[in-house]
């Protein structure tokens, strides 16, 4: 059996107001997720559950991220969280604090055997 890629999808998340990177992430993972109606294990077969999920999100303070909290957002599938530097602070020009932004990439796999 081999890792097979089936899906990729992108997203995008803000917290405005808080500066909570966490929030940031989970709002970017709901837009990827958002976008579509994954149906990619009823196509091949699988049981939902079979779906690896590998999800990287990009935000300019990585070590703020609860990962745990980003896992529990997907109803099913196996997710493998990983957050790496990226996304945005951006300043607010009138008051103090930052608008903070979040960009996530989710790839949906199968472990499948390979066509010849």
């Amino acid at each position: 059996m081999a890792k097979t890629r089936v899906l990729v999808e992108f997203g995008m998340g803000t917290s405005l107001r808080r500066e909570d990177y966490t929030e940031a992430a989970l709002r970017a993972i709901k837009d990827a997720l958002w976008h579509n109606s994954v149906n990619m294990a009823e196509l091949f077969g699988f049981p939902k559950e079979a779906m690896i999920i590998d999800a990287e999100i990009g935000v300019q303070n990585p070590d703020q991220v609860d990962k745990d909290a980003l896992k529990a957002i997907f109803p099913y599938g196996q997710p493998n969280i990983t957050v790496t530097h990226g996304g945005l602070d951006i300043e607010k020009p009138h008051t103090e604090g930052r608008t903070v932004t979040a960009n996530a990439a989710i790839v949906v796999s199968f472990d499948m055997e390979a066509v010849v």
